[in-house]
């Protein structure tokens, strides 16, 4: 809801978040009136023409991971498509292996899932499997890609 495009606008990056759902956009804006993040609807799996290779760093963070199927499949590769020559991709979601069960609503990513996040010409640079410090702890990849 807005919490991850402020922290990066907070470190002085221009910032684009978008979603989907014009009501989850407008309650973002609800939540940070007079940010400087532009925030905007639209669709990761069909993003405005003008977005293509347009951003220097794409964050994706826990959204593909409540996708399923094919749309997973497409989502993963359009984050890639967003990024600019010379810039960056960051993956951050929660972590299976891939005989485990998918999950409910967040259905974490497998180690193919995340490196089906390297096409379209962008490749991996850090693959981190990694467990925060929540109680119980909760693994998560954190996963970088490039483009050159």
């Amino acid at each position: 809801m807005g919490d991850d495009a402020e922290h990066l606008a907070g470190l002085g990056w221009a910032v684009t978040a978008f979603d989907v759902s014009p009501t989850a956009v407008e309650a973002a804006r609800r939540r940070f009136p007079g940010s400087p993040v532009r925030y905007a609807a639209a669709d990761l799996l069909a993003p405005p023409q003008e977005w293509r290779q347009a951003f220097d760093v794409v964050v994706e963070i826990y959204t593909v991971q409540v996708l399923r199927g094919e749309l997973r499949e497409r989502a993963i590769r359009a984050a890639g498509t967003l990024v600019a020559p010379g810039g960056t991709l960051l993956v951050v979601a929660r972590a299976r292996e891939d005989g485990d069960p998918p999950g409910r609503i967040a259905r974490p990513l497998t180690r193919s899932e995340i490196d089906a996040f390297a096409a379209g010409g962008l490749r991996p640079v850090r693959v981190r499997d990694v467990y925060d410090d929540e109680t119980p702890p909760v693994r998560r990849w954190v996963a970088e890609f490039a483009r050159d």
